[in-house]
């Protein structure tokens, strides 16, 4: 491991949002250099510096064939048995198929993706998960069209992410919404036309405003809040999408009106991992950011060593930074 960054997925889990078995290493960002491969790897080699990601997928079965790799069911050896030990010997969870809060970690091959040598590892180890989550609800769940008018709820890390994709894709205007009027500035500098306080008495009526009437084309939640969820569908126009991509812990139910969803036409989707293939969209996203099209260290609030992980947990927690990143030297 070189880097792997704090995704807010670790924190929910860590918090028992989700379910999840214990003692875990969590880290699912990750980036570093390639120190071995098993037998029957052709694609990396040793020293081959790489993105690993959590998506394992075999590329043959039900969900790989119609290129649905995040959905893929086929249960990996690595599934079966954990492959992190105590010095005990007991058995520790490999959290989200990673594991990468360690100095080194075992992946299969398909969850990992070359990055160039220019590419600093802080940087690098964002396109793992945030990016590709935020990005590709945008590109590839959404699929957002020029001229479409888009609104982030939560402008985080995904979220600022949802940004981008959506100002890549030539959305206009795209509206950015939290509570935190420091997210909505950084969300400006990822491409945010607007910004809108959720809770301000008349956000419906500011939305209608800068949309001619009509409301969003697309409404991106990015984060995990039953009333963020909920409120998503007072933003959208005839024809709209909600897309869910901040997940809320386990059982918490959201709240819609079926009759308008059907009568106007609306779709509520899904969006896990930005949907991606990561062999195809990382690579892309790599080009962006060589372009200058994608920002990636203007995303990281601070970096810190391994000894250091619960101030970097806590900062992530208290709303604070948009991402830490912890740090692996030599």
């Amino acid at each position: 491991m070189k880097a792997c960054a704090i995704c807010h997925s670790d924190i929910s889990f860590m918090r028992g949002e989700w379910g999840g078995a214990l003692p875990a290493v969590y880290g699912h960002e990750a980036s570093g250099v390639v120190e071995a491969v098993g037998e029957g790897v052709q694609a990396f080699k040793p020293g081959d510096r790489v993105v690993a990601t959590l998506i394992r997928s075999c590329g043959t079965c039900h969900y790989c064939s119609q290129g649905s790799l995040v959905m893929c069911e086929e249960v990996f050896d690595l599934d079966k048995s954990d492959p992190i030990r105590a010095p005990s010997g007991e058995s520790l969870h490999q959290a989200m198929r990673t594991g990468a809060f360690a100095e080194k970690i075992l992946v299969h091959d398909s969850q990992i993706v070359a990055i160039p040598d220019d590419m600093p590892f802080d940087e690098a180890s964002l396109l793992a998960c945030g990016v590709i989550t935020g990005y590709g609800a945008a590109v590839n769940t959404a699929k957002v069209k020029p001229g479409q008018a888009v609104i982030v709820i939560g402008c985080g890390g995904v979220g600022l992410n949802v940004v981008q994709g959506a100002a890549i894709s030539g959305a206009h205007p795209i509206i950015a919404m939290d509570l935190a009027p420091g997210k909505i500035a950084a969300a400006k500098g990822f491409g945010a036309t607007h910004g809108v306080d959720p809770t301000a008495a008349d956000a419906v009526e500011t939305i209608k405003a800068l949309t001619h009437g009509r409301g969003a084309d697309v409404v991106f939640v990015a984060v995990g809040a039953k009333a963020a969820i909920d409120g998503a569908f007072d933003y959208i126009t005839r024809n709209g999408t909600v897309v869910i991509v901040g997940m809320p812990a386990s059982g918490v139910l959201a709240s819609y009106d079926p009759s308008t969803v059907a009568a106007w036409n609306q779709k509520i989707l899904g969006s896990k991992m930005g949907e991606s293939v990561i062999a195809r969209d990382i690579p892309a996203l790599i080009e962006a950011w060589q372009d200058g099209r994608l920002k990636l260290a203007e995303l990281i609030s601070g970096r810190y060593p391994l000894d250091r992980i619960n101030e970097a947990v806590e900062a992530v927690m208290s709303g604070s930074a948009l991402r830490n990143v912890i740090v692996f030297d030599d």
